[in-house]
């Protein structure tokens, strides 16, 4: 929780503006998000990409070296791209230093026949063509989850729907949290209630979104919000380093994610792509330890929720029986 008596944080380049006479208004505090996770902090941190064994143990070892603390790890190429052996070793390292591990259901979108993705106007997005691609995300989830892992990414609102579902049945683990991606990322606030309501524990926004969305959105909903710090070129490489702290006192609850612009993409991911996966694996971690640097030296660095925190607290849903 806050500590009333520490001293407030400050912007950048606060003193030397105010002592030119060009300080900046004081922030208002009815932007403010009143909302925290259920431990009482209000940020956490995910390293995005990460697609294997190999580089999680890159993440591993540069997040010991740079001490850089991680919540979540999240994966982009599939459930469907890991042997079992690569998700149970996958499992077993981030329980070792409990950090949740979050992998993506497919089939969706352009991994499959479906040419309208391709199209100028991107067609019907990254979603789950047909029956076969739900049933495919379906197999992934059950699979994943058999072998221990918490977190399931998501792209489709009939496929968040189905196994918000799923864990209401018992099928898939009740206390697996189900993740927004970033492919599908609501822009304003009724959207983004609606996805909470269908069952989301946290939800990926565009980084474009501008300070008063943010504030827009959490007089509507309590729903975690996972953000790219710095976002990869096919999400608009967006670089929000500097406005980290105010990013958390109007979106809070929120994941604080260390992605990276000017790097390849690599979905889905294979050894021939190897060297890139590796070395931007590694860049993603030294990123978080700038964004966490900035924050420190504003002193806009507390609150945030202890190692190992995963769940998302009470939230809206849609009545699962009607």
């Amino acid at each position: 929780m806050t500590d009333a008596s520490a001293k407030a944080a400050r912007r950048p380049g606060e003193q030397a503006l105010t002592a030119l006479g060009l300080g900046a208004p004081a922030p208002d505090p009815a932007d403010a998000s009143p909302h925290s996770f259920p431990d009482g902090g209000r940020w956490r941190t995910e390293v995005p990409s990460c697609e294997g064994p190999e580089a999680l143990a890159v993440v591993l070892k540069e997040a010991s070296r740079l001490d850089v603390p991680i919540h979540r790890i999240s994966q982009g190429s599939g459930v469907w791209m890991l042997t079992d052996a690569e998700i149970t070793e996958m499992v077993e390292a981030t329980a070792e230093r409990d950090i949740e591990l979050c992998l993506f259901t497919g089939p969706r979108g352009t991994w499959d026949i479906g040419g309208s993705t391709r199209s100028d106007s991107r067609g019907a997005g990254l979603r789950a063509r047909g029956h076969d691609a739900v049933a495919g995300c379906v197999e992934d989830a059950v699979r994943a989850t058999e072998l221990g892992v918490t977190c399931l990414l998501v792209a489709d609102e009939g496929v968040l729907w189905t196994l918000h579902r799923a864990r209401a049945a018992g099928i898939i683990p009740q206390d697996t949290t189900l993740k927004l991606s970033a492919l599908v990322g609501p822009v304003n606030p009724a959207s983004y209630a609606v996805y909470e309501q269908l069952g989301a524990d946290s939800v990926n926004v565009p980084s474009d979104l501008t300070l008063d969305h943010l504030t827009e959105i959490r007089r509507v909903s309590a729903a975690p919000m996972d953000m790219y710090i710095e976002a990869p070129d096919d999400l608009g490489g967006y670089v929000r380093m500097y406005e980290v702290a105010e990013l958390i006192r109007r979106g809070a609850p929120l994941y604080l994610k260390f992605g990276l612009s000017k790097a390849p993409g690599i979905y889905p991911y294979g050894h021939h792509m190897r060297d890139v996966t590796l070395t931007s694996a590694k860049e993603r971690v030294r990123r978080g330890r700038l964004a966490l640097d900035l924050l420190a030296r504003h002193g806009a660095d507390r609150d945030m929720d202890p190692i190992g925190s995963r769940l998302p607290g009470k939230l809206r849903r849609f009545d699962i029986s009607s």
